[in-house]
């Protein structure tokens, strides 16, 4: 179970690195580089698919979505943060703990209701 946890958390970190790739590919001027940052996009978007759906075989609908949802989320603020000098501001953290609140609950909850099924 712990590593479809880490299927879900690296689709998450996929889409935020194809996000990544697209904001970087848009103000090149350069056609090469471009094409090769799409390229990056389209990787990025097949192997977060394809760890999602991993990730499905062992996790439930919601706890694989809220586990992507929440390290895409979170990659994305912090790429923006480091990567594009974009303002982040107490909300923006605060917010991102009550995320991680919510998975914290959300995993919990989850893995209680399949102990209970197996007794």
């Amino acid at each position: 179970m712990g590593l479809a946890w880490g299927w879900a958390c690296a689709a998450g970190a996929c889409a935020a690195t194809s996000a990544i790739m697209a904001k970087l590919a848009s103000p090149l001027e350069r056609w090469d580089f471009k094409v090769a940052c799409y390229a990056i996009v389209v990787l990025c978007n097949v192997s977060m698919w394809s760890l999602y759906v991993r990730s499905l075989t062992a996790l439930s609908s919601l706890q694989a979505t809220v586990v992507n949802f929440g390290s895409n989320f979170l990659l994305s603020g912090l790429a923006g943060f480091l990567i594009f000098s974009e303002p982040a501001h107490f909300e923006w953290f605060a917010g991102a703990g009550f995320i991680l609140a919510g998975i914290w609950v959300i995993s919990n909850a989850g893995e209680e209701l399949q102990a209970k099924k197996m007794d």
